[in-house]
């Protein structure tokens, strides 16, 4: 029975430890075969043990009833080739509808490369080679042809570079098996089919209608709209509360149209100039939000509820996104963690992945080559952002506008990078609407079953150009030769459905006729406008008003009852020695001749928010710990790995304070934080950059989405950006958060743009920006803050600071200005050189003719504040303004207009700061505290 000294090539896979656990279980076996497992017992009986079996165990009488040295090889080989078509199947899967990629062939999935025949392959159980053995499979030919159907159809995976063995096993299995497979009754795939033929008549009846304009036809990818129904039903059947989307272009008016109801005559009037006909929307529409400028047709999302027969819904939201594509991704995450969080009690928010999840569309250009695509699956398994896993979906049309793979991306497939972040992805032919269905199935059980993301790679091609006024011909001549000839997905599979008798050609081609049909009288039945010269609408009432009337002041008792709270900790915890020092000094902040500093302004602004019934979510980089070792939101027990906030102890609060550590990218987590913002209207939400130097690498988020998404899209957000900024001598990316470009986008009270200088200030200007959360005067707050000075007993201030007032947007310095008459030069100023101003002025004897001002706010500009400055000092001959950036950046270029507006004619304005630069700051330390010498004294000179 046993073989002494066998090939041991088929026990590879017990090398290293488990060589002991062998040979106990070939003991075993001599006695009882029964006793061991019985794919063991198998092994045992086919081939006896291994060579490092010991010679006692070895049961030598037996050894001339095993099976040759040349079976074994061929059990190797075919163990080989198995786990090949596994690895390696999808090299010659029949993914591609065109393209000159129909005869694909691998040679790591022949037979002939492992030196096997079908004769070899005949005489194997398949029992010996997988632990399932499908029906109708009695030996390994069989078998491989099962895994080469399975592996190298018209759907094909690659899940080997999964490392958990039980998502990997899970995956093999239901593959396997087919056990996710669709089945269609008859009924179902004429469905299927007339879903089809709204998809494809819809962009036929545009194309005839609206001759050369833009739509970023679906055609090539038609099924996008039935998997996607097919998502819907499946999160609806779940109880899923809301599915989110975000997608670029490409079929985007299509699933609008299909998947959100958006209807039909309102994308008909969005492509009329003027427009030539009025709107007249149908039922069942709902959540279009438009804002007063505006947007392109294909940049809009919309809000739809999916309610069944038993009123049980589903809420369907596509993401409103502009041309830069993938930035959409993080966005649409944020929205759907904030619909999964409960902010409703204290401590973190509870999570709950079941409530909702996403569905992200990408282009197979765009998906490997932007970087914000990487950034967002970073976020999957991280635990302030993770959702419970991303369907994500590669609307592949094998060309980049005009760029052909080999000059797109270094890889083989478009969805190469999910591989690194350990993702299965499944690629499917769009032109086999059963096999996508099947992929769906897949991806939406795997994504419930791990709470992971997934991706589906669907293989299709774009039927005409980039947009329809794009000649493709030019440059993929070949390729298109091949598309000009393939059939439309309707076709291919209407043609599949009359071969099966399921239905005639005459009932084919009167379902387009149907459409066409319906379309047509839709359209005729839309009125002409009356409007020939359409203007901007004005602004809303609650954007054009101030936030000066907002109240902010908190009574001291609940102040100090907030800070006693704070500083109490769990029994048992405890914290760095050095760090307990110096929280436990807060513990005297209300006393006589104590101040506040930043970081405890700060703590009781969050903690009174939260007392207020606001939840609070923050995160950045190091931002529990703070950059510069300050805020200290989270404690960390020196005998564990415990961790506690100080803001989950505030006794009578039953909010959710949720702040996290983010990776190190900006375009991802701050669209990641845009999207929660918008999508949770009760919430603050806090980003902060670890300079704001960083904040330029998601330029595209706060110029696409947070400074326009309301004007565009109609889209509020309240978010705080909190982006450290000074000059200090730290170099030219650790000085600067760009303030020029905030200013050069502010507009249309889009937001609030402050450079602050005291806790006070910065204290009264969070409460007052969470007293707008979830209000139509919502905007998002752009703080400049500082870095030195957060220690800086200039920007401390008496606790009376907090309990009376308001924030302010203009400060005059204390101390100066008592006789206004005298006063002939006014500098004004912002930020960090403000207080390096009170500090130089400390040391030189008092001048009646000067005066400093501090513009705390800088948009809105506080106009009306300045001008009845300039009123009680009305013998100013001279106005200065100062600024630590060099001219062409800072605020000078967005202020010196508008002081020159209110000025007196015989007053002069004047420049005093660094000289026009291409970089921010100096890299030496002793320039830069020469430079600022300079402007300081330069400033505060009288001529």
């Amino acid at each position: 029975m046993a073989i002494k000294g066998s090939n041991d090539n088929v026990w590879d896979a017990f090398h290293g430890p488990n060589m002991g656990y062998i040979e106990e279980q070939y003991d075993l076996y001599l006695d009882d075969p029964d006793a061991v497992d019985e794919s063991l017992r198998q092994m045992f009986d086919e081939h006896g043990a291994p060579s490092w079996v010991s010679e006692s165990t070895l049961d030598t009488s037996s050894a001339q009833q095993g099976a040759s040295t040349a079976d074994l090889q061929k059990l190797t080989a075919t163990m080989k080739l198995v786990e090949a078509i596994r690895r390696h199947g999808h090299l010659e899967a029949d993914i591609f509808p065109v393209g000159k990629q129909d005869d694909r062939y691998s040679p790591l999935v022949d037979p002939k490369k492992y030196g096997l025949s079908e004769g070899d392959l005949k005489q194997l159980d398949a029992k010996l080679l997988t632990s399932e053995v499908p029906r109708n499979v009695k030996n390994a030919w069989d078998l491989v042809q099962h895994l080469k159907k399975r592996y190298s159809g018209t759907i094909s995976y690659e899940f080997n570079h999964i490392p958990d063995d039980d998502e990997r096993e899970w995956l093999y299995q239901k593959v396997e098996t087919g056990a996710f497979d669709v089945s269609l009754n008859n009924e179902e795939k004429k469905e299927v089919l007339k879903r089809l033929g709204d998809v494809e008549g819809f962009e036929q009846f545009l194309a005839k209608q609206f001759v050369a304009q833009k739509r970023f036809s679906i055609e090539g990818l038609d099924v996008m709209v039935p998997m996607l129904d097919r998502m819907v039903m499946n999160a609806h059947n779940d109880d899923v509360d809301h599915v989110l989307m975000g997608m670029a272009h490409r079929g985007r008016l299509n699933v609008l149209a299909h998947v959100l109801g958006k209807p039909y005559d309102m994308i008909f009037s969005e492509f009329a100039h003027a427009p030539d006909k009025t709107l007249v929307p149908s039922e069942g529409s709902t959540g279009i939000n438009y804002g007063w400028t505006g947007d392109v047709k294909y940049h809009f999302g919309a809000d739809r509820e999916f309610i069944d027969d038993d009123e049980s819904k589903t809420k369907i939201t596509l993401a409103h996104n502009p041309s830069h594509l993938e930035f959409v991704n993080p966005v649409v995450t944020g929205y759907t963690r904030a619909v999964q969080d409960n902010r409703d009690e204290k401590g973190y928010a509870k999570n709950d992945p079941s409530k909702a999840f996403n569905i992200q569309i990408h282009g197979d250009a765009a998906f490997i080559g932007e970087g914000v695509v990487a950034e967002t699956l970073n976020l999957s398994q991280l635990r302030g952002y993770e959702t419970g896993g991303s369907i994500h979906v590669i609307a592949n049309n094998l060309v980049g506008f005009t760029t052909d793979h080999e000059d797109g991306r270094s890889t083989k497939y478009a969805s190469d990078l999910a591989k690194g972040f350990e993702i299965p992805v499944i690629h499917v032919n769009a032109d086999d609407p059963v096999a996508c269905l099947t992929a769906v199935e897949l991806a939406y059980q795997y994504r419930t079953t791990f709470e992971k993301d997934v991706l589906i790679d669907l293989v299709g091609y774009r039927r005409y150009g980039h947009n329809e006024m794009d000649e493709p011909r030019g440059t993929q001549p070949e390729l298109y030769q091949d598309i000009d000839n393939q059939p439309t997905a309707y076709e291919v599979y209407a043609d599949r459905l009359v071969k099966e008798n399921i239905l005639t050609e005459e009932e084919a081609k009167s379902y387009k006729e149907d459409v066409k049909k319906k379309l047509r009288e839709i359209f005729d039945n839309m009125t002409e406008s009356e409007k020939k010269n359409p203007s901007v609408p004005d602004l809303p009432e609650e954007v054009v008003n101030g936030l000066d009337k907002i109240e902010t002041a908190v009574d001291v008792d609940t102040l100090k009852k907030l800070n006693e709270d704070m500083l109490k900790r769990p029994d048992g915890f405890e914290v760095f020695r050095k760090l307990e020092k110096i929280l436990k000094r807060r513990e005297k902040a209300f006393n006589e001749g104590e101040k506040i500093d930043w970081a405890l302004g700060e703590a009781l602004a969050f903690a009174s928010i939260l007392n207020d019934g606001t939840p609070i979510r923050m995160s950045g980089q190091d931002s529990e710990r703070g950059t510069f070792a300050h805020r200290h939101a989270v404690l960390n027990d020196v005998n564990s790995k415990q961790k506690y906030s100080p803001f989950h102890g505030l006794e009578g609060v039953n909010k959710s304070f949720s702040i996290y550590n983010s990776p190190l990218s900006e375009a991802g987590v701050l669209g990641f934080e845009y999207g929660y913002s918008v999508q949770s209207d009760d919430t603050l939400v806090l980003w902060e950059a670890q300079y704001g130097d960083f904040a330029n690498a998601a330029q595209v988020i706060f110029d696409q989405f947070i400074a326009a998404g309301r004007a565009k899209w109609g889209q509020i957000a309240s978010m705080v950006m909190l982006l450290p900024h000074g000059y200090e001598g730290q170099g030219p990316e650790h000085s600067s958060a760009r303030l020029e470009r905030f200013l050069q986008l502010s507009a249309e009270n889009n937001w609030t743009v402050a450079n602050v200088t005291t806790s006070g200030q910065y204290f009264h200007l969070l409460r007052r920006q969470a007293a707008i959360v979830g209000t139509e005067a919502a905007r998002p707050l752009v703080l400049m803050t500082p870095k030195s000075l957060i220690r800086n007993q200039h920007v401390a201030v008496e606790p009376e600071k907090l309990v009376e007032g308001k924030f302010q947007t203009v400060l005059e310095q204390e101390g100066l200005g008592e006789n206004p008459d005298s006063v002939k030069r006014l500098v004004i100023g912002s930020g960090k050189v403000m207080v390096d101003i009170e500090e130089h002025m400390e040391d030189q004897d008092p001048n009646d003719e000067l005066h400093v001002i501090r513009l705390e706010q800088i948009y809105p500009f506080p106009e009306k504040e300045l001008k009845n400055i300039l009123k009680k000092y009305k013998n100013v001959e001279e106005i200065i303004w100062i600024q630590e950036e060099p001219k062409n950046m800072g605020s000078w270029d967005f202020v010196k207009e508008r002081i020159q507006s209110i000025k007196k004619v015989k007053q002069k304005l004047e420049y005093v700061g660094r000289p026009y630069r291409s970089s921010p700051a100096v890299g030496d330390p002793n320039i830069h505290k020469s430079e600022q010498n300079r402007i300081i004294n330069e400033a505060l000179t009288l001529d």
